[in-house]
């Protein structure tokens, strides 16, 4: 918190899955990681949610109900506000069967779901949202705050 009471903004992570089981267990963690995380059911809640949420990632499944997610994907890539979103796919689909193009439309990896344990998809996300360059890039400290000698007067 900020000297206001303030939280800084969480990074934000939207899931679109419809196993509600997982859902839940991943929002829990990625709760638990610090991130503000949204879930959506069906294809158009989720492009309702990401929409007007405008996470910095989005895991995507690609077998949903209304609207599939590779449908969502390619939405998402055809509008502003979804250009330039993060997608990370987690489907049960191996990616050899899921609906080709998917990662010429700018995906950040492909998971499948029985592979991937909690800790991995933790991994996943930290790693796509928190790259190592940026991890220690935070300072509170500038040359400037330093004490000079000039400072005794």
């Amino acid at each position: 918190m900020d000297q206001l009471g303030i939280q800084p903004a969480a990074l934000k992570v939207v899931i679109v899955d419809d196993n509600v089981s997982l859902v839940d267990i991943y929002k829990t963690r990625l709760q638990m990681l610090g991130y503000q995380v949204f879930t959506a059911y069906d294809g158009k809640q989720a492009l309702y949610t990401i929409e007007h949420e405008r996470p910095n990632l989005v895991l995507l499944d690609l077998m949903v109900p209304k609207i599939a997610g590779d449908q969502i994907l390619e939405t998402m890539r055809m509008s502003d506000w979804g250009k330039s979103i993060k997608v990370l796919i987690i489907s049960n689909l191996n990616e050899a069967d899921a609906p080709p193009g998917l990662r010429e439309q700018g995906i950040e990896g492909y998971a499948v779901k029985a592979n991937l344990s909690d800790d991995a998809l933790d991994k996943l996300v930290d790693d796509i949202l928190k790259p190592e360059g940026q991890k220690e890039d935070v300072s509170l400290e500038t040359p400037e705050t330093e004490h000079s000698p000039d400072e005794s007067r």
